[in-house]
Parts: C-alpha cells; structure tokens; sequence
C-alpha cells in the first residue's frame, strides 16, 4: 500500500511556501486579490484567478446546503466566501496565518458562523471528513510524488477533489523562468509543471485551461 504520509521535501516545499506568503507577498496578495489597482501583468493574474475561481466552483452544486467543504490554501477567502454564501460548512484553512486574518476580516458578517479559518498544514489528517475538496493553485509547488501523495491522502477523505496544476506548456515555462510576472523580491517559490495525463491518481479527469496573460493554470478533479 502506497505511503501517503506528508515527506521530507513536502515539508520543505510547504515551508517556503508559508515563509514567501507569510513574508512579504502577503501585502502584495492583499491587494492582488482586492479591487485596488494593479499593474497590467497583474492584473491578468487577477483576471485568471477570478477565472479558475469560477470554473472550481462550477464543478459543485449551487446548493451546498448540509455539505461540509474544505477549501485547502484558502488565501484571502474569495472561494471560501461563495462556498459558504451557497450554504457549505467550510473549513478554510492555509499555511499563512496573515493570510488567513485577511481572509476572516474579508468574510461578510452574514456567513461568519458559516466558515472555520484555520492556519496549518491543508493534508492535516485531523481536519476530518468532507463532502468536497477545492485546493485552487495551492498544489502547484509540489513535485510529482507529492503531489500524487497528497491528492491520494485527500481523496481517501472526500467524495470529489478540484485542484490546479500548472500545466506544461513552453509559453508557461519561458515566462516562469523570465521571472517577468513579478518583480524579483516578490516572486514565489518556483511551481512545478505537471502533465496532467502522467499524474498516476486514480479517478483524474480534467475540467480546463484558463489561460489570461501571465496567468495559466489547469483545472483538474479527483472522484472517489
């Protein structure tokens, strides 16, 4: 039986992670994900998020009502936010305590008693049981065996999992390695391209590309 407990380089990919979004991109994903004015190249990040956001979601049912959801790497809490409006009892959770504050502060008071903001580790075992997983570009800095690892470990506690995956794609890899999105102090840790067909993940199907400007991800979904 395959080990789907967290490795040593999950860990450390998880660290730097929480160190760059808890350092200091957590002013620039504050405003990246508000309605503040951006730059034009990020503002097609904007735009691709907010496209992927919608495309995750459409993959559940408008009516969430008795459905406990996991948004795992909530962010600021947009995805976290529609879950709950559509009845979900969520539980948002994200390796950057900051972001987790923006995300709890962002959250209209009429859904407060509807979502669970917590900050630690989205594969934590103790989180329990849920009806779904959405995991939107948390997963894209992990190599392939953690990745598959981690989306066998979810899914052996969900009904359906959708996540992202930056796909394989030469325009992808030739802006990534620019280094053009962001200026250079406020670049993330590297992501790790995947394609999405040599993911050994039992139940994977593909949704979609959403591609705007220097945004580019895949939508991908796990069924048990």
């Amino acid at each position: 039986m395959r080990d789907l407990s967290p490795t040593s380089s999950y860990d450390a990919t998880r660290t730097r992670v929480a160190s760059y979004f808890d350092g200091t991109a957590t002013r620039v994903w504050d405003r990246l994900t508000s309605d503040a004015p951006v730059s034009r190249i990020r503002q097609t990040v904007r735009e691709g998020r907010d496209a992927m956001r919608a495309l995750m979601l459409g993959q559940l049912p408008e009516d969430l009502r008795g459905a406990r959801v996991l948004d795992a790497g909530c962010g600021t809490g947009a995805a976290s936010a529609e879950l709950a409006a559509r009845g979900a009892d969520v539980t948002a959770i994200d390796i950057s305590p900051k972001l987790v504050e923006i995300a709890r502060t962002r959250l209209p008071e009429g859904l407060a008693g509807r979502v669970d903001f917590r900050a630690g580790d989205m594969l934590a075992a103790e989180l329990g049981r849920f009806d779904a997983v959405i995991a939107m570009d948390s997963l894209i800095y992990y190599t392939r065996p953690d990745l598959e690892a981690a989306l066998g470990g979810l899914s052996a506690r969900t009904g359906q999992v959708v996540f992202t995956v930056a796909p394989r794609t030469m325009l992808l890899m030739t802006m990534w390695h620019a280094g053009k999105a962001f200026p250079r102090a406020d670049r993330s840790p590297v992501m790790i391209p995947h394609d999405w067909k040599r993911l050994s993940v039992p139940g994977l199907a593909k949704v979609g590309r959403v591609s705007r400007g220097f945004y580019i991800s895949e939508c991908l979904k796990v069924r048990a």
